[in-house]
């Protein structure tokens, strides 16, 4: 039965060209991130005022930036930056809105009220002023902004989880560990937990997607990734005040951040299909 369900996912997943096309995206900025030493003709943070805002040319691919760094360079190493905050700032929100999710769905009556008025209080302020305000009382790193990313964008796991518990935990595999005598938390995490990952790993995705988008906004209002740092965002920064007259310095980094965040929805959507019970029925 697991075997057949695996098959059925990698089919649909297969079959869908814009699922593929996000994973290639995502492959490819992955391995880009991992072999960023290899990859990068010159050192990110090397000044050279002789060749400030010079074009793209065969020794620097993506042209420079005010400083004389090479744009290109840069654009890789800022790769690892996005990938660093998604993944940290989204594993963060994950493991939040999973334990809150978990036991208020598990346990439900008092319990789940107060925390699911509390994520109604969260949900009520716009989280990327709420980013911005407690940036502010920060000091500037990618470490508070994945923390903070991570901190202010659980709510929506937390919903998502707390329905797949209300609906797991009425289950007949859930009875019979309770009669077993198998106690609350082996229930949660052993059995009731690995049967709602799916919704998660798809929450988690799209999440990725976000949290780099949000970070190359930071970075863009100059509260995010400090230079000389690279960032996807920083270096729209610099695009923006040389836009007349340096276009690549907003353009490459545009597209890098277009392109990936696309390619995480686009992965997110196809996992998501791939997992709907309804096309795996029509598949089998």
């Amino acid at each position: 039965m697991v075997r057949r369900t695996k098959s059925n996912f990698l089919d649909i997943f297969l079959k869908n060209k814009l699922a593929l096309s996000g994973f290639i995206v995502v492959a490819f900025f992955f391995g880009v991130s991992f072999f960023a030493p290899i990859i990068a003709t010159h050192d990110p943070t090397e000044i050279n005022v002789k060749i400030v805002l010079a074009p793209p040319s065969a020794d620097h691919l993506f042209g420079t930036d005010e400083l004389g760094r090479d744009v290109f360079s840069r654009m890789v190493w800022g790769s690892r930056i996005s990938l660093k905050v998604g993944f940290v700032a989204v594993g963060i929100a994950i493991f939040i809105g999973t334990f809150f999710g978990a036991i208020s769905g598990y346990y439900g009556g008092v319990l789940d009220a107060i925390v699911m008025r509390f994520v109604d209080i969260m949900l009520c302020f716009p989280s990327f002023f709420l980013i911005l305000a407690v940036i502010a009382l920060l000091e500037p790193s990618i470490w508070n902004i994945m923390i903070v990313i991570g901190v202010t964008g659980w709510m929506g796991v937390a919903r998502l989880v707390r329905a797949e518990f209300i609906t797991l935990k009425e289950r007949d595999f859930v009875t019979a560990a309770r009669a077993l005598g198998a106690k609350d938390s082996r229930i949660i995490f052993g059995h009731i937990l690995p049967n709602a990952m799916g919704p998660i790993l798809v929450s988690a995705t799209l999440g990725v997607a976000g949290a780099i988008l949000t970070e190359s906004a930071l970075s863009f209002l100059g509260i995010g990734v400090q230079p000389p740092t690279p960032s996807w965002g920083n270096i729209l920064t610099a695009g923006k005040d040389a836009l007349d007259v340096a276009w690549w310095l907003s353009l490459y980094p545009g597209i890098a951040i277009l392109v990936t965040v696309l390619g995480y929805n686009l992965l997110g959507e196809g996992i998501r299909d791939a997992l709907d019970p309804r096309l795996r029925d029509q598949k089998g």
